[in-house]
């Protein structure tokens, strides 16, 4: 076996491994509970999870999506997201390679992840997983300059102020929905959130960020708002696929204004 195939494989399980924990600091952060005590536990009837009932997405499998002691079902939600953080930091390796970018691009998909699942559940984003990852972040852009001789003004401030400038205009956003809809059309995660992708993606790609993910949510949200009556849509994981697609495609403005002048 190859050292890329075994370091893609390690990769892929450490993704599993972290996948299973950001399901825990999901729930746990959105409901203000430890995510160091109490351990791993049916939501249900508190049974004490045994290790091989901790083991990522084949526990699931093994227990038939039900627990051990008062078989209640156990959501897919969380096999799901095991799996999709295991297969995006497998990403993050072909695309990137093991390098700071790696380590940035892993930080900023957890970030994603993490965020998803607290505000699909509970419409919550945590400040705790924006301000971590936010200076775990700022942290690697300070060494990569560092290492590859690349000025702090480049490197560092401007990241800073493009993430800035993201959250800014998401707040303007916010402010004239806000206005026009006569109640909140933004959540302020959201707006948090979208200083972390402009720090990773640049202040262009993050404004092109939200048109992406208003246009996936669109026909969601139409959908929701028939079959439910629910006006309330999680506005997170939108922005978190769009900011996935573009981190992955290397999609950058220049290649959309291209796309649009030779049609």
């Amino acid at each position: 076996m190859s050292m890329e195939a075994l370091t893609g494989i390690i990769v892929f399980i450490m993704g599993l491994v972290f996948g299973s924990f950001y399901n825990v600091v999901g729930y746990r952060l959105a409901n203000n509970i430890s995510i160091v005590y109490p351990p791993s536990h049916c939501p249900n009837c508190n049974h004490k999870l045994k290790f091989y009932e901790l083991i990522p997405v084949l526990s699931y499998v093994f227990l038939l999506g039900k627990c051990s002691k008062c078989k209640k079902r156990i959501s897919f939600s969380y096999p799901f997201f095991e799996m999709l953080t295991a297969i995006l930091f497998l990403l993050c390796y072909l695309v990137f390679g093991i390098n700071i970018k790696f380590f940035i691009s892993v930080i900023f998909i957890s970030i994603l992840i993490i965020i998803s699942i607290s505000d699909i559940k509970y419409y919550i984003i945590p400040d705790e997983v924006l301000i971590i990852g936010s200076v775990l972040i700022i942290i690697l852009n300070i060494i990569n300059s560092l290492v590859n001789d690349i000025s702090l003004l480049n490197g560092v401030l401007m990241p800073l102020l493009n993430g800035v400038g993201a959250f800014a205009v998401l707040y303007l956003f916010k402010v004239f929905g806000d206005m026009v809809f006569q109640k909140e059309c933004l959540g302020g995660g959201d707006i948090k959130l979208l200083f972390v992708i402009g720090l990773v993606l640049g202040f262009d790609m993050s404004i092109v960020t939200i048109f992406i993910s208003s246009f996936i949510a669109l026909p969601l949200s139409v959908i929701s708002l028939i079959k439910n009556n629910n006006n309330v849509l999680p506005f997170g994981p939108y922005l978190s696929i769009s900011a996935a697609i573009i981190l992955f495609t290397g999609l950058n403005l220049d290649m959309i204004l291209n796309f649009f002048t030779s049609i």
